[in-house]
């Protein structure tokens, strides 16, 4: 039932009157829908007919006037279904019979009732909470079946590699076993470079082919950092670095090979007599040997049996030598400024010239004789 307004009554309303009051009423009642509604929104999520109801029929609602409210019946029809009227104006006054008393006591706005579906949280009122005695929850209804829990197809023993067996084939167990005990076997410091560093000097020989004359000698490439096979030469140039051994061609100079120090685990081939120094030349020098070249090296390198095993390679050698090498001839100590001493074993000739200093030289494919340098003194100007 809509609001009908008297037309004579202590206030003298007229018809606009009454129709104003119903237009008020229902712009409040409609506030309060639409704020209801977007509360709502918030927890959960509208309805298609909820969303077609705020964005159409909600402004035809509220369109209430004087021109289109030709009757009390209009009024009537277009209040929502899901609302009652409001209570009784006491401007109007009591004891009008025109207009209908609302029956029930409460406020001005009755809510519809939640629609099916899930009920939102909103919906537990503080109201229902009563005092418990000897009260026990109902639960979910479904009674849990223990007996699948806890970790699928245990092992019988519980080892480390069995518990990789729960997640991974046998054969990838075994993969990873056989990488991890060949990583812990491996001695080589340069392990993480040494496929690339393989490759490098493969192609420095594959690029080149060197002349008659090679020469092995020792690089230092500078290096500051954490290194456990950094070494210190203090002749050289850095002082601090890491030390190669290299076999370059003494025409061009072109690198052919080289070796890197590392201390004990150096890739060098062992030569029982030789040492670590003759080990070095053999390993640089074996895919020239018997090929004719003559080598050229330092007192460090040189000795009496490593030039003896390279004669018999068909590799010439020629360089300093130390005194005290094992199998070196014996000189005299004291010699004169420019004095030359030969000795020769048939194979090898051993050479000390006494300069400044002495100068001792050991070769296979050199003549004993001695030869003007073209060199001239600084201070006397005499060859």
């Amino acid at each position: 039932m809509g609001l009908r307004a008297p037309l004579t009554c202590t206030h003298h309303l007229s018809l606009n009157t009454s129709i104003r009051v119903s237009e008020n009423s229902i712009s409040e009642l409609q506030y309060r829908r639409r704020r209801n509604m977007f509360t709502n929104s918030r927890r959960r999520e509208l309805t298609d007919e909820e969303i077609r109801e705020i964005f159409f029929n909600s402004d035809d609602e509220g369109d209430y006037n004087s021109e289109s409210s030709g009757s009390d019946s209009d009024s009537e029809e277009r209040l929502p279904p899901n609302f009652v009227s409001l209570e009784r104006n006491p401007e109007l006054g009591e004891g009008d019979d025109d207009v209908e008393e609302n029956p029930e006591e409460g406020p001005s706005v009755v809510p519809c009732s939640h629609p099916e579906g899930p009920v939102p949280v909103e919906e537990v009122r503080s109201s229902d909470w009563r005092t418990a005695v000897n009260f026990t929850p109902p639960g979910p209804g479904i009674e849990f079946d223990s007996s699948i829990s806890g970790v699928q197809n245990p092992p019988e023993t519980p080892t480390a590699v069995n518990c990789f067996r729960m997640f991974l084939s046998v054969e990838t167990v075994g993969e990873i076993v056989e990488e991890t005990n060949r990583y812990a076997n491996i001695r080589d410091p340069l392990n993480k470079i040494r496929n690339v560093f393989n490759a490098l000097t493969s192609a420095f020989k594959r690029s080149f082919i060197p002349y008659k004359d090679l020469c092995v000698d020792e690089s230092l490439m500078l290096w500051k950092g954490r290194l456990g096979f950094r070494q210190y030469i203090p002749s050289k140039r850095h002082r601090f670095g890491i030390k190669f051994f290299v076999l370059c061609d003494v025409v061009t100079g072109y690198v052919q090979d080289m070796v890197i120090y590392t201390g004990a685990t150096t890739s060098i081939e062992s030569i029982e007599g030789l040492g670590v120094s003759g080990s070095v030349v053999m390993t640089l020098l074996a895919p020239h040997l018997g090929k004719g070249h003559v080598l050229y090296v330092d007192n460090w390198y040189s000795s009496p049996m490593l030039f003896q095993h390279l004669l018999h390679q068909g590799t010439g050698a020629c360089g300093t030598v130390r005194l005290n090498r094992r199998g070196m001839p014996t000189f005299p100590k004291k010699m004169k400024r420019g004095e030359v001493t030969f000795r020769e074993n048939g194979t090898q000739l051993a050479v000390k010239w006494q300069d400044k200093r002495d100068v001792n030289f050991l070769t296979t494919v050199r003549p004993s004789s001695m030869a003007q340098s073209g060199r001239l003194d600084h201070f006397t100007g005499e060859p």
